[in-house]
């Protein structure tokens, strides 16, 4: 029988879309299901504010009656304005393990994303790199941390055998409070700066939201500019996150860096919430709402997802302070795993953090590329 692509239309489309991840993982014991209600506000092309500087076409792929796989075509104006260039990417990718139906997904991505006027085809990106970002290449023996992505093995070999190559490979360190309590190196440099630069950290302080949303925004854009593959975020998209993790973030996780009163820095780290979501099924209300808050105190693990200090500052080890409050702070509530990523395999400065606190390189992600022919 032959493959049909066809595009979402309407809701009903776009539930069989999202659920598709239910056929491919349905035995795997380390899939953490995402909440379906966040799952079709990202993917509101209507009203969601990324949006409004992209597009991007959903398929569907079905063989014999049957959804068995799905992909994304996304065009990134925002992107393509910040490097001066013409990429496309592809996202949402799933599909069953088989070839022929991956080169078909990936071929309708590419034709669209041609008919666009682009010339490569990038991803995985759900939808951007400010957004889950890459595919897992390595450590599949374990639950992705909260928003990190996560797929079977197999996936390499479909992106590989279609012509994807690798342009990017993204780390992530696991970091174990017994192992960093005992490098004297991080304790020492964290002093001296706090003197020698007057560095103050301070807490995400909830009730003046609004304004310590301003020194988010100044700081995103200012410290990870010159990052490969960077691409700022817009007002409304840094508003609309804030607004999604304001009910669930925890204010003493959030840390602002500041010198003679003004802010260099900034880091945000969560609880991973994954472990929590892992029992959801998707399905948030009424019983997740509950369980969100009652079970977040047997939370493990953290996730650093941000560390960012403004260019004139860096390279001076501000950041093993903010490396130095995050662990003792985590420690206090209970929580000695932590996990920092992603970090771009050779961004040197973060990668000889990771190694300086005995993080373990566990796992790996892979941006693939592809020209568009």
């Amino acid at each position: 029988m032959s493959i049909n692509i066809f595009t979402v239309k309407n809701k009903k489309d776009l539930m069989t879309f999202i659920k598709m991840q239910w056929k491919i993982y349905r035995d795997d014991p380390y899939f953490v299901p995402p909440l379906i209600s966040e799952r079709k506000k990202l993917l509101d092309r209507k009203n969601h504010p990324f949006y409004k500087h992209a597009e991007m076409e959903l398929f569907l792929a079905e063989k014999n009656g049957e959804i068995v796989g799905r992909i994304a075509a996304i065009k990134n104006d925002l992107h393509n304005q910040t490097h001066n260039d013409k990429v496309g990417f592809f996202g949402f990718f799933e599909c069953i393990n088989d070839q022929v139906i991956a080169n078909t997904l990936f071929k309708a991505a590419e034709v669209w994303l041609k008919s666009k006027g682009l010339t490569h085809m990038r991803g995985p990106a759900n939808p951007s790199s400010n957004d889950e970002y890459g595919m897992l290449i390595e450590g599949f023996n374990d639950s992705p941390r909260f928003l990190m992505t996560y797929n079977p093995p197999y996936y390499i070999e479909l992106c590989e055998n279609y012509g994807l190559k690798k342009i990017k490979d993204l780390y992530a360190y696991k970091l174990v409070y017994e192992k960093i309590s005992k490098v004297k190196k991080i304790y020492e440099i964290q002093d001296v700066v706090r003197r020698r630069y007057n560095l103050k950290l301070t807490s995400l302080n909830m009730k003046d939201f609004k304004n310590e949303l301003m020194k988010v925004k100044y700081v995103y854009n200012e410290a990870w500019a010159p990052n490969w593959g960077f691409v700022p975020m817009t007002d409304e998209e840094i508003e609309a996150m804030a607004k999604d993790l304001k009910m669930i973030v925890d204010p003493d996780l959030v840390l602002f860096g500041e010198i003679d009163g003004k802010v260099i820095g900034f880091s945000l780290t969560m609880p991973d919430y994954n472990q929590i979501f892992k029992k959801l099924n998707g399905r948030l209300f009424p019983l997740g709402f509950i369980k969100l808050f009652t079970e977040r105190k047997k939370i493990t693990w953290i996730r650093i997802l941000t560390l960012g200090i403004i260019p004139k500052y860096q390279k001076k080890g501000l950041d093993a302070a903010f490396y130095y409050e995050i662990i003792e702070r985590a420690h206090k509530k209970g929580i000695d795993l932590g996990e920092a990523s992603w970090v771009l395999e050779d961004n040197e400065m973060m990668n000889r953090s990771a190694i300086m606190m005995q993080g373990e390189l566990y796992k790996k992600y892979r941006i693939y590329e592809k020209e568009i022919t």
